[in-house]
């Protein structure tokens, strides 16, 4: 069960299809918003027309619509996948005698959201201290959050990290089709959702004072929203190219032909903190080098795997000054034999085989 209209998160079709291999039925259940695109996978999808697309309402006619629909549905094991659909996986697991499993995709109730609504984060803590103990299998993102829920309630908590499967590298896209000139530098940042305080800004700011880069921004938000805004009256608009999320597929040919990757989340909640951010392993996975925010879980990654540059200050010349670093530094060579090793070591294919071992009494 998840709480998005299932188009594009790669992390839930990831672990469908582990689980078809293993040798499970699937049942994807989701919800369908007016813009959401047919869905064709070889698995049951249902999703849900609800009345609210945010909100508090929206949350409620979600769990009571999931509530139902699993007080009749077939199956043995409920998996719930974030903190808004727990709830009524737990009280259909306790009522019908079924097996529950919860994927944490993020530290939900430290999320960006929740800062100024008190009573929504209340809400969801009360509802994670009372569902978290008693919880058998449970999985998270990275080992920030799984020491977190450890911490908290003293459950154990396995480590499944959201990576691309291991592939070829993608065919880049000739950059003349988007408006760039064979010899200036491109960088990108992507996501499905950007958010505020994701970095698009920040680096749209810093553009003014790189003349020979492109800034491609792929993706949808409200810091998508606003880096457009922002193209309407700059002066280096022309620098900023554009576009609505798309396929995964296409989205790789894309990143494949930049030059080096952005992953700006600031540390202004302790979700952001402690996040893992996907794009940082599509990035290398294209095999392009990243520039990406201090925070923990990518330090520990970059420590290991030196193939780019990490940032504490996003002030537009400082910042400006960081990537002009990465795009022209010497160490580049040295980062392509970094890249290769985490497009190596860091794969689905190994991240899979914890799966394997949180669902193998279930078979």
């Amino acid at each position: 069960m998840v709480s998005n209209d299932l188009v594009h998160d790669q992390r839930v079709a990831k672990v469908c299809d582990s689980l078809i291999a293993m040798g499970f039925d699937i049942h994807l259940i989701g919800r369908l918003l007016p813009e959401s695109k047919e869905i064709n996978r070889n698995y049951q999808i249902t999703r849900f027309k609800l009345p609210f697309q945010y909100g508090a309402l929206f949350y409620a006619s979600l769990n009571i619509r999931l509530f139902f629909f699993l007080l009749k549905a077939k199956g043995d094991i409920i998996l719930a996948n974030d903190l808004d659909t727990l709830f009524p996986a737990f009280l259909i697991s306790k009522i019908r005698g079924k097996n529950l499993v919860y994927d944490s995709h993020e530290y939900f109730t430290e999320a960006e959201g929740l800062l100024h609504n008190h009573f929504a984060k209340w809400v969801w803590t009360m509802i994670e201290k009372m569902i978290f103990p008693k919880l058998k299998k449970v999985y998270t993102v990275n080992e920030s959050i799984a020491s977190i829920y450890l911490k908290k309630y003293h459950v154990n908590v396995e480590v499944v990290r959201n990576i691309p499967p291991a592939s070829a590298k993608p065919e880049p896209i000739d950059r003349s089709t988007f408006g760039v000139p064979q010899n200036a530098k491109v960088i990108v940042l992507q996501g499905a959702f950007i958010d505020f305080d994701r970095g698009a800004m920040f680096t749209a700011k810093a553009l003014e004072h790189l003349p020979n880069v492109y800034f491609l921004l792929i993706g949808a938000g409200p810091e998508w929203d606003q880096v457009n805004e922002l193209k309407k009256t700059c002066t280096w608009a022309e620098r900023l190219i554009l576009f609505p999320k798309m396929e995964y597929s296409l989205l790789r040919k894309y990143t494949a032909s930049c030059d080096l990757g952005i992953s700006l989340d600031l540390d202004r909640c302790l979700n952001y903190r402690y996040s893992l951010p996907n794009k940082l392993f599509d990035y290398l996975h294209a095999g392009i080098p990243v520039l990406a925010s201090n925070l923990p879980e990518i330090e520990r990654i970059m420590k290991q795997y030196p193939c780019g540059v990490l940032v504490n200050s996003l002030e537009p010349e400082q910042l400006a000054a960081k990537i002009k670093f990465a795009l022209e530094t010497e160490h580049r060579e040295l980062w392509k034999n970094q890249i290769e090793r985490v497009r190596q070591d860091f794969t689905w294919q190994r991240e899979s085989e914890t799966l394997k071992k949180i669902y193998a009494d279930l078979l």
